[in-house]
């Protein structure tokens, strides 16, 4: 009687590529639940009359009152690419002034290298946004 053939070994999956970034320290699930992550929509955009890198941003959070956020992202996108998009953004990051602008809020995005990344690597800078239409408000969990 021959022995059985051992099943062969789940694959492992391929290590995510190294962006020479240190992770963040570990949180808690608590923590994390605080984050209040809402769909908007971009209403208008406009360059910050005092920074050259960022935009400001008038979106519709669903909330009923129009609400600003500052967003560094200038250098990836113009006003019009913006304006009608939905994105994520975190609802209830406490206000600050940014250059004289109260920004309310900031908007997710992801990014190949950090901001002070090697110079020698071209940085992309790609928008969070809801893979299907969805009603500004929207909650993302």
């Amino acid at each position: 009687m021959s022995e059985p053939t051992p099943a062969p070994a789940p694959a492992t999956p391929a290590p995510a590529p190294k962006t020479g970034v240190e992770p963040k320290p570990q949180i808690t699930f608590e923590e994390f639940a605080k984050v209040d992550l809402r769909v908007a929509k971009v209403v208008a955009a406009e360059n910050h009359p005092k920074a050259d890198k960022l935009f400001k941003l008038q979106l519709d959070d669903g909330s009923g009152t129009p609400r600003q956020i500052c967003a560094g992202i200038r250098e990836h996108y113009t006003a019009e690419q913006l304006v009608g998009r939905s994105i994520i953004i975190v609802a209830n990051l406490a206000p600050r002034m940014l250059r004289g602008e109260e920004s309310r809020g900031m908007l997710l995005a992801a990014s190949n290298v950090p901001k002070d990344g090697a110079a020698d690597v071209a940085r992309m800078v790609v928008l969070l946004a809801p893979s299907s239409d969805i009603a500004p408000g929207a909650i993302v969990s």
